[in-house]
C-alpha cells in the first residue's frame, strides 16, 4: 500500500526546483542588463563589446551553456543583420541621397516655412504616424532620420523636441494600429474583429501620440539638450541664388512615401483577400517586403532625386560610397542588441514569466498589458511579447465580447512597447542616430516608450468602461 505523502513529495520538490530555476533566470537577466550599463557608462567600453560580454554573462548565469550561448548570440546577431541591418544600409544610402540631391532640404524648407516652429513638433508627430502605419519601426526610423535632423537644424528647435514626436508616431502605430504586423499577430491569435480593432486602435493612438510626442518632447528636450549630429550633413541652408538645383517637393515626397505605399498596399490586400493565391497577391507580397520596398525606393530615388538634383554618375557613386562608413558602428551595435535579445529568449525567460502569471486574478485587460510588458522588458522584443502574450490569453479572449477582444489586442500592443532599454535593438538605433549616451537615451527614448505604453493602457481601460 502506497503512502500518500510519498506521492506529494516529488511534486513539491519539482515546484521548488522550478521556482529556483525561475529566480535564477530573472537574476541572470537583471545582472546582464546591469553589467552592460556599467561597462558602457563606467568603463567606457564600446556598446558592441559590452553587449557581447553581457550576452555571454546571461547565458552562463542561466546555465544555457557556453557553446549554446555563443550560438544563440550569433544567431540573434545574424537574424538582426539579415533584416534590420539591410534596412539600415539601404536607409543610410537613401538618406545620403536625399541630403546630397537637395531633396531633404526641399522637404525640410517647405515644412519649416509652412508649419512654423511652434507647429513643427505636431507636424512631425503626424508624419511619424503616417509613415509608421504600414512599416516596421526600424524602416520608419531610417527613412525619417534625415528629415528629423535637418528639421532640427533649420528650425533651430532642440533636437528632441523634433525627434520625440516623430518617434512617438512611429512607435504608437507599431503597437496599436493594424495593419501593422504586431497588432495583426494579436488579431489573428485572439480572433478579434480587424475593422473594430483598427477603429479602436486609432481612438487610442491619437491621444497617445499627442501626449508622448509633442507634449513629452518639450520635457525631454529640457532633460536632454544635445546638438544635432552631422550624420547626414545637416548644414545651414544656402541662399537661393547660391545653391544648386533641387528635386521638386512633390517628387521628393513621392520617393519618400514609395515604400510606405508598397507595404501598405500589401497589407491592405492581405486584409481584403487573405487567402487569395492570385499572381497580384504574390507580386504585392514581394513588393511589400520591407527590404524590397526600401531597395526599390533607393533605386527610384537615384533616378528621380539624382535627375532633379542634376547629379552625375560619378557624384551618385560618391554619395552611395560615402553613406556606409558612418553607420558601421550602428550596424554592429544593433546586431549585438539582437544577439543579446536572442540569448534572453533562448534561456526561456519569456516562458518563465508566462507560467508565473498564467493563473493571475488581475482584470483581463490589465493582465494582458502586464504579461506583454513583462515579456517586453525581459526580452527586448515587442514581437516576442505580442506573440507570447496573445498565446497565453487566447483562452481568456474566447469568453469576451467582440469589443473587449479588440481592446485586449490593444492592451497587449501597449504592453509590448513598455520600457525599451539595452536589450532592444531599437534603443541602440535611436541612441546612435541621435548621438546620445546611454543615460540620455534612457531619459528620453525609454521614458517616451513608457508614456506610450501607459497612455495606451489608460485609453484601453477608458474605452472598456463605455463600450
Amino acid at each position: 500500500m502506497h503512502n500518500p505523502d510519498s506521492l506529494a513529495l516529488p511534486s513539491l520538490a519539482d515546484a521548488a526546483t522550478q521556482h529556483a530555476g525561475s529566480a535564477q533566470l530573472i537574476t541572470a537577466a537583471l545582472i546582464g542588463v546591469a553589467l552592460i550599463v556599467g561597462l558602457i557608462t563606467w568603463l567606457k567600453l564600446h556598446p558592441f563589446l559590452a553587449l557581447a560580454i553581457g550576452a555571454v554573462a546571461v547565458g552562463l548565469l542561466a546555465r544555457l551553456g557556453a557553446a549554446d550561448t555563443v550560438a544563440s548570440f550569433v544567431k540573434g546577431f545574424g537574424s538582426t543583420m539579415g533584416s534590420v541591418g539591410i534596412l539600415i544600409g539601404f536607409g543610410a544610402m537613401f538618406g545620403k541621397l536625399l541630403a546630397d540631391s537637395g531633396g531633404a532640404d526641399q522637404v525640410v524648407d517647405t515644412l519649416v516655412r509652412r508649419a512654423g516652429p511652434r507647429a513643427l513638433p505636431w507636424v512631425m508627430g503626424l508624419v511619424g504616424a503616417i509613415i509608421g502605419l504600414p512599416m516596421f519601426f526600424e524602416i520608419g526610423v531610417v527613412l525619417l532620420m534625415p528629415v528629423i535632423l535637418l528639421v532640427a537644424t533649420r528650425s533651430r528647435l532642440p533636437l528632441l523636441s523634433v525627434a520625440i514626436p516623430a518617434l512617438a508616431g512611429l512607435s504608437a502605430m507599431h503597437g496599436l494600429v493594424p495593419p501593422h504586423p504586431g497588432p495583426l499577430v494579436a488579431v489573428s491569435a485572439l480572433k478579434a474583429d480587424l475593422g473594430l480593432t483598427l477603429g479602436l486602435g486609432v481612438l487610442v493612438a491619437v491621444p497617445t501620440v499627442i501626449l508622448a510626442g509633442p507634449l513629452f518632447g518639450k520635457l525631454a528636450a529640457r532633460w536632454v539638450n544635445v546638438p544635432v549630429p552631422e550624420l547626414f550633413s545637416t548644414t545651414e541652408p544656402q541662399p537661393e541664388e547660391a545653391r544648386g538645383p533641387r528635386p521638386s517637393f512633390a517628387a521628393t515626397l513621392a520617393t519618400i512615401l514609395l515604400p510606405v505605399v508598397l507595404m501598405l498596399g500589401s497589407a491592405v490586400f492581405d486584409v481584403v483577400s487573405p487567402k487569395s493565391g492570385s499572381p497580384v497577391k504574390k507580386l504585392l507580397d514581394v513588393l511589400g517586403t520591407p527590404v524590397v520596398a526600401l531597395g526599390i525606393a533607393l533605386l527610384v530615388g537615384m533616378l528621380v532625386l539624382g535627375r532633379g538634383g542634376r547629379m552625375t554618375r560619378d557624384r551618385l557613386s560618391d554619395t552611395m560610397n560615402s553613406a556606409l562608413p558612418p553607420i558601421a558602428g550602428i550596424l554592429l551595435i544593433v546586431g549585438a542588441g539582437g544577439g543579446f535579445k536572442q540569448v534572453l529568449v533562448d534561456t526561456g525567460i519569456a516562458a518563465t514569466i508566462a507560467d508565473a502569471i498564467r493563473d493571475s486574478s488581475l482584470p483581463v485587460l490589465l493582465l494582458a498589458w502586464f504579461v506583454a510588458a513583462l515579456i517586453r522588458v525581459a526580452t527586448g522584443s515587442a514581437t516576442v511579447a505580442t506573440v507570447t502574450a496573445s498565446g497565453i490569453l487566447a483562452p481568456v479572449a474566447a469568453g469576451l465580447s467582440n469589443s473587449h477582444v479588440s481592446l485586449m489586442v490593444l492592451a497587449i500592443g501597449s504592453g509590448s512597447l513598455f520600457l525599451s532599454h539595452v536589450n532592444d535593438a531599437g534603443f541602440w538605433m535611436v541612441k546612435e542616430y541621435l548621438g546620445l549616451n546611454v543615460v540620455q537615451t534612457l531619459k528620453s527614448w525609454s521614458v517616451m516608450e513608457c508614456v506610450i505604453s501607459l497612455s495606451g493602457l489608460a485609453g484601453v481601460l477608458a474605452l472598456s468602461a463605455v463600450i
